[in-house]
């Protein structure tokens, strides 16, 4: 897709106010880059096929640190946009200083549901439900009965990732085990494409033949190295399939894309509360495509949409670390 010129750092946001009047609607992406191929990206997909298909334009910026955060958000709102996304649960604090100073402007948040404003949307994710699909996928893929996964930042969203991926995996191989490791504990865990691979060579050391990346532009160092290494990966929120044709077994898809495509379209209208999107309602899933159809057989494919089914039905509960932080599958 074409990319919209970036307004970058703090020259960028100083002219915020004289720039993001020429477009409704904003964007601002969390730290790791706009072009991270995972979250960020999902959400400038979800933001680009909204400005295609209508013609529109839209204000983004891309935040060099945490301090910028309530300083876009007010610099938007006073330049009259509206609705403004944001990418990412570490604007919650800001959001919640910025919210009622401008009561006329819509925020919406993405992979924040516990914010609940009138002029807010906050919209979270069953990353677990998709989390234990790609869980059983590895499951019956591997041959050596031990899988792994490697986070970001070591929150509990992420340990949501980590524990219903478990899950999945020995529903569907009660033989195998987990790794999990986490890349760091601040945000410069998103962007680690180092530490990842490092990472993801000492799990190749203990026997893990197929690893999954729950860690924003780390994840890149992630499937980069399992390819290398002649190991199977799983990407996560964009479908990565692409990035190593043959050696992704599958990404867990999280429809960032769709949400920040929703609330441009609704403009105005844009009905706000707290929502959460999980496999019923088509925020979460897997990724089938040309690139990784060989690698998925009809069997593995059969289990996975039956279980996907079946949780759609609610007849399959996936543990959710974020109401309990606990699981029954791995240890943190």
């Amino acid at each position: 897709m074409n990319v919209l010129k970036s307004m970058l750092g703090a020259v960028s946001l100083s002219a915020l106010s004289t720039t993001a009047v020429m477009a409704d609607p904003a964007l601002i992406f969390d730290l790791g880059g706009k072009f991270d191929k995972s979250f960020n990206e999902s959400a400038y997909n979800g933001a680009q096929r909204w400005a295609e298909e209508t013609g529109g334009s839209y204000a983004e910026v891309e935040l060099q640190s945490d301090a910028q955060r309530e300083q876009a958000l007010r610099r938007f709102a006073e330049a009259g946009n509206t609705p403004i996304v944001m990418a990412g649960f570490a604007f919650a604090n800001a959001l919640s200083e910025v919210a009622a100073d401008y009561p006329d402007t819509d925020f919406v948040v993405i992979d924040v549901d516990w914010i609940d404003l009138p002029n807010v949307r906050a919209i979270g994710f069953s990353e677990h439900e998709g989390s234990y699909l790609v869980g059983m996928m590895a499951g019956m893929a591997s041959e050596t009965d031990t899988v792994s996964f490697v986070g970001g930042m070591d929150i509990p969203l992420i340990r949501r990732f980590a524990c219903g991926y478990a899950q999945g995996v020995v529903a569907a191989n009660p033989d195998a085990s987990v790794i999990s490791n986490m890349t760091g504990t601040t945000p410069a865990a998103w962007n680690d494409p180092v530490k990842g691979s490092e990472l993801t060579l000492a799990q190749i050391s203990q026997g893990s033949d197929v690893v999954f990346a729950a860690a924003g532009g780390t994840g890149i160092g992630v499937l980069q190295t399992a390819s290398d290494e002649g190991i199977l990966s799983i990407g996560v929120d964009s479908n990565q399939n692409y990035l190593f044709p043959g050696q992704v077994l599958t990404s867990m898809l999280k429809r960032v894309d769709n949400a920040v495509y929703d609330a441009f379209s609704a403009g105005d209208d844009l009905e706000t509360g707290i929502f959460t999107f999980g496999l019923a309602e088509g925020g979460v899933g897997y990724a089938i495509d040309e690139f990784n159809a060989d690698l998925v057989s009809a069997d593995m494919q059969a289990a996975v949409d039956a279980a996907a089914a079946e949780i759609t039905a609610g007849a399959l509960a996936v543990h959710d670390y974020m109401s309990d932080e606990t699981c029954p599958a791995i240890e943190f």
